[in-house]
């Protein structure tokens, strides 16, 4: 995989978020994560502990296995990131709608 924005002179920002909600990421939140990372043009990563998936894949993002407790890593450019984590920390905090 490629450098997250690193080649083309961009310094990459972070943060992370914790999954609460019961079932986990399954193929209903994984879609809500890929439709909010759609959004924006620059590439956009998470991170489980040594595993690191591109946010507008679907599958990467399910094979993740990220079950209840598990804190993901996101990263993105600078000139996206507080947007980025505004729109994904409010998709947590709903617990995807789960609940």
């Amino acid at each position: 995989m490629s450098e997250s924005g690193e080649k083309n002179g961009q310094n990459p920002s972070h943060f992370t978020l914790e999954v609460a909600n019961k079932m986990g990421i399954h193929a209903r939140p994984a879609a809500m994560i890929v439709r909010i990372a759609s959004r924006f043009n620059g590439e956009i990563w998470i991170t489980k502990e040594d595993e690191r998936v591109n946010a507008k894949s679907i599958m990467g993002i399910m094979m993740l296995a990220a079950a209840k407790g598990t804190i993901l890593k996101f990263e993105a450019s600078k000139s996206e990131i507080a947007e980025l984590k505004k729109d994904m920390t409010a998709l947590f905090s709903s617990k995807f709608r789960d609940e």
